[in-house]
């Protein structure tokens, strides 16, 4: 009997250990946050508001959509390793190597995505077509 209650209270200690964790996890990213325009030579349009939840668990974005880590072509980053700033391998000012300057690849992935999404009817609401629709105006 004592075995019985031991493995018991041993298992929910352990799912309660996983959800804290999970909840901890989640608590290091920020739901909604701005993607500020530093670096460049001219802030022409201002920040873009970004929400996680919008596009994780509405829109079913998966992360590496967004992160990336590119080793010989191919994206190895996955769900839980760090996540560098955007600017650390894209120059706001400039392309180097295959990494685009970094307003082209914001453009390329968060413009594209939204235009896909309402080409293919997936989406109405979808901004890609005016700029003020993301962007907040000039800083």
């Amino acid at each position: 009997m004592k075995n019985k209650v031991l493995g018991l209270l041993t298992v929910l200690l352990t799912g309660v250990l996983f959800i804290a964790v999970g909840v901890l996890t989640a608590a290091d990213v920020p739901d909604k946050f701005l993607i500020q325009n530093e670096g460049y030579a001219a802030d022409k349009k201002g920040p873009v508001e970004f929400t996680h939840k919008k596009h994780t668990a509405d829109h079913k974005v998966a992360c590496a959509e967004c992160h990336h880590v590119f080793k010989d072509g191919k994206n190895v980053w996955k769900e839980g390793d760090a996540v560098q700033k955007c600017k650390e391998c894209h120059d706001p000012n400039e392309k180097k190597g295959n990494a685009d300057k970094l307003q082209n690849a914001f453009h390329k992935n968060c413009k594209n995505c939204h235009k896909d999404l309402v080409e293919a009817g997936k989406s109405t609401a979808a901004p890609f077509k005016k700029c003020n629709d993301c962007h907040q105006g000039a800083s």
